[in-house]
């Protein structure tokens, strides 16, 4: 052994010896100095090991913020370099359309036609933004939090369930109660579908087909849409209505007959302002070939995910179909989600409010209470219906442009959020309000092109939820036209940096809590309080002003 460790201290010694500096003699040592060498020469090669790796690491740094840096400056000269090609392109072709664009853009300018659809929104390729966010593990553990939050509350609900009664309660009654009469609801939804794929299509095949020949063209126009009002009107409107409230149907299975009804009438819209200006862009172009659309794009179009209508959209090549049922997935737990914030955070807070004074102290506890359950429901209603419902069927038809939604989280302005947040109904509202407003009075008013998209977007809602609750109280309307009016103009698109999001933030949080409280505290109310023979003024003044019980 002291043989051995002679040999060991002997090797030590030539190794210490070796990593002298170039130029360094070698010394003879005794046994004792070398040991004493080669542990301090040790903790020497350790801090400079530590400080090697310290200066890779900023090199490392210093790397990747310079990849950045030049990757955004590749990105932004390839996209230069493509809007100048595309600059040029037009510019070469510009000698040989030039007398027909100046025409078509002479007419749209003065008035005398419409803007022909290609001059409309562009579908491109593109995914939605969530499922590109989601390949980032910091964003997804967004979303895995939402998933514990429903796991606590399912806990949580079983848990005082078994309290409360001595067992599980697994009976999900309000789910049960909200979609009842669930037939009523499809047979209903047959109807609407197979009258707006079979009416409007044929009326216009009957318009267009006669239209070059007629010799009263203005007449045909008056007639045929006559006929198209009057379906709309009567087949698509008070129908469906008339079915909700004659078989006293409950809020869901409401929501999804009214919702379809809208839908299914701006869509009718779209196909028939489209193709109308098409016609009649051809009649003016004189080319005697009209473009009349086939029946299998128009039934495409009241699947596809959008309200602008299109004789074709971009196409992926494949359906992912594990994809399709991921999302079906996500629409089901979001309904659970749903269902668990309603049981443990509102029928709580609500069921005995009518039993309380009414006071301004009631009233605002009332609305801070309610901003967490009114904001989760903004977040299920978003993320089940604008991605993953709109996602699923633009899966399963191979529709190819996902951009439901932008980033309206973000906003700095409500004009922003406004724009961001849905944009399916903005593209509709832009092009078939807010633009044939400005057709219709040759580019003036502006402002009043506004007040009418925002008008009738709040109409809308409010008639949504009046049918649906079976009461009416316009709190939303008055929210949409006096608050969000004035929070468009005053929070307005220069408004930039994050306290202007905080500040949107906030707005948006107190709206949801006065939303769900009033709409809550109406709706225990209308059930508590009803009324035999209401006139048309108890119709319209709240139930919850005046209902009081007595315990």
């Amino acid at each position: 052994m002291a043989s051995g460790t002679r040999v060991t201290v002997k090797g030590r010694r030539i190794f210490v010896a070796k990593s002298v500096d170039e130029g360094g003699t070698r010394s003879s040592e005794g046994p004792d100095d070398g040991s004493v060498r080669s542990m301090s020469n040790g903790s020497i090669d350790a801090e400079q090991v530590i400080s090697k790796k310290m200066q890779l690491k900023q090199k490392a740094e210093q790397m990747k913020t310079d990849l950045l840096k030049q990757f955004d400056f590749q990105f932004n000269h390839f996209v230069d370099n493509l809007i100048d090609e595309s600059t040029i392109l037009d510019s070469t072709f510009s000698p040989l359309l030039s007398a027909s664009v100046i025409k078509e853009q002479t007419a749209v300018a003065h008035g005398l036609t419409r803007a022909p659809p290609e001059k409309g929104k562009h579908f491109i390729s593109r995914r939605s933004l969530l499922d590109e966010l989601f390949q980032v593990n910091h964003i997804r553990t967004i979303y895995h939090m939402f998933i514990a939050l429903l796991i606590l509350f399912i806990v949580s609900t079983l848990v005082m369930d078994f309290i409360d009664e001595g067992r599980l309660v697994l009976d999900f009654d309000l789910l049960v109660y909200a979609f009842g009469r669930f037939p009523i609801v499809i047979s209903t939804w047959l109807c609407m579908f197979l009258s707006t794929l079979l009416i409007p299509y044929g009326l216009f095949l009957q318009w267009a087909s006669g239209y070059q020949a007629s010799k009263h063209k203005v007449l045909r126009i008056v007639f045929f849409g006559a006929l198209f009002l009057i379906f709309q009107m009567v087949g698509l409107w008070a129908a469906p209505v008339y079915t909700v409230i004659h078989f006293c149907l409950p809020p869901a299975s409401r929501f999804i007959i009214i919702l379809e009804q809208v839908r299914l009438m701006m869509k009718a819209h779209s196909f028939i302002r489209e193709n109308v200006s098409r016609v009649l862009s051809d009649k003016e172009k004189n080319s005697g070939i009209q473009q009349i659309p086939q029946f299998s794009h128009y039934l495409y179009f009241l699947f596809a995910p959008t309200l602008i209508y299109r004789d074709s959209y971009p196409r992926n090549p494949t359906i992912r179909w594990s994809y399709v049922a991921t999302k079906f997935a996500q629409v089901l737990g979001c309904l659970f989600y749903a269902y668990y914030i309603f049981v443990r955070l509102c029928i709580p807070l609500f069921r005995n409010i009518s039993r309380e004074p009414f006071s301004l102290k009631v009233l605002v506890l009332c609305i801070f209470n309610s901003i967490l359950p009114g904001v989760l429901v903004l977040f299920l209603a978003f993320f089940a219906f604008l991605h993953c419902w709109l996602n699923a069927f633009a899966e399963m038809l191979q529709f190819a442009d996902r951009m439901f939604y932008k980033d309206w989280w973000n906003s700095t302005s409500f004009a922003n959020y406004y724009r961001t947040w849905n944009v399916v109904v903005h593209d509709w509202l832009y092009y078939y309000a807010y633009k044939d407003f400005l057709w219709l009075f040759t580019h003036r008013f502006r402002a009043a092109a506004m007040l009418s998209v925002f008008t009738v977007s709040a109409v809308v809602h409010e008639y949504v939820l009046a049918i649906c609750f079976g009461f009416f109280y316009p709190v939303l309307f008055c929210l949409f036209m006096c608050f969000g009016m004035a929070f468009n103009f005053v929070l307005h698109d220069r408004r930039k940096g994050p306290v202007w999001n905080v500040i949107m933030w906030t707005s948006l949080f107190l709206g949801q809590g006065m939303l769900v409280c009033l709409y809550s505290q109406e709706w225990y109310a209308q059930q508590h309080c009803p009324l035999t023979n209401p006139s048309f003024l108890d119709l319209l003044k709240p139930r919850s002003w005046t209902c009081r019980l007595h315990s």
